[in-house]
């Protein structure tokens, strides 16, 4: 992609998800995520209900009186976006490429973040760690996080969703806020959700294209699997075949959803020929509700 044309997509996607990030998700995000952490602010007279673990022994000594230690929610977050840059970000039929949603959801929880104060990184996987972007804050960083998600090309098309969850936890030692964008096709991955939900605030957001759930009917197509380069041709117009594949589908959404209930994980899932303004603001109330 040329200089010129890289800029002018950056400077689009800015514009667009910068407004939405202040206009429509900043006050659900402040509300959905906040700082677990607790910091020290003052010293006050104990009062009747008070919890007595908070209570500050030296300066009661000192006072002969009992007092106790107030603290502040620690309002600054690392955010993370971990993100499935397998052969799969490529498919898509109607609005818009996979990749492309994921770009503007990933720039438009980045300005959420900073916008909140928060430092935001990005983890690139495949079936192996293809970058990361240590956490950070400031717009300039900002921007090329934007600029990597539209230019970045992975060495490998497949995808290990619990490789990437290994490295995150073992990269990101302090507690954060992860949301992984991946169409979770992929194997075994319910133990490193599990573990990774259980030091950090793992969401997931699900990004699927609609036909992936049923097909037309358009006669005779083939299919190749992009990220093994497996093809094969399937009979559209039969209407056990279309049954078929829409029975397959709803049974992997039910494997996906059981998933990530026993995991205890926040999701939503979003289609590349919707918004996702709806399914972000649902997802953030929800969680704000459940606080």
């Amino acid at each position: 992609m040329e200089t010129a044309d890289l800029l002018k997509k950056v400077r689009k996607i800015e514009i667009k998800t910068r407004g939405l990030s202040t206009q429509v998700f900043s006050g659900e995000y402040h509300s959905a995520f906040k700082g677990r952490g607790m910091t020290f602010s003052e010293v006050r007279e104990y009062q009747p209900g008070d919890d007595i673990r908070t209570i500050d022994w030296n300066v009661t000594a000192r006072f002969k009186n009992p007092f106790v230690k107030v603290f502040e929610e620690e309002r600054e977050l690392t955010v993370m976006l971990i993100v499935d840059v397998s052969a799969s970000k490529n498919f898509g039929t109607k609005n818009q490429l996979k990749q492309d949603l994921i770009t503007e959801i990933c720039a438009v929880l980045a300005f959420s973040a900073i916008q909140n104060n928060d430092k935001i990184g990005v983890i690139f996987f495949s079936d192996k760690i293809e970058k990361f972007i240590p956490p950070q804050k400031g717009k300039s960083h900002i921007l090329r996080i934007i600029r990597e998600l539209i230019t970045f090309e992975p060495e490998n098309k497949a995808t290990n969703i619990s490789h990437a969850l290994k490295y995150f936890t073992n990269v990101i030692k302090k507690r954060s806020t992860a949301f992984i964008l991946s169409d979770f096709i992929d194997e075994n991955i319910e133990d490193a959700l599990k573990i990774a939900n259980k030091k950090h605030d793992l969401v997931a957001l699900q990004i699927f294209d609609e036909r992936e759930k049923e097909l037309p009917n358009v006669g005779l197509i083939k299919f190749i699997d992009s990220e093994t380069g497996i093809s094969r041709w399937i009979d559209t117009s039969s209407d056990q075949v279309r049954k078929h594949y829409v029975m397959q589908a709803l049974k992997f959404d039910k494997k996906l959803n059981d998933i990530f209930r026993k995991s205890g994980i926040d999701y939503t899932k979003i289609a590349t020929h919707q918004s996702y303004v709806k399914p972000l603001m649902t997802l953030f109330k929800r969680r704000e509700n459940m606080r």
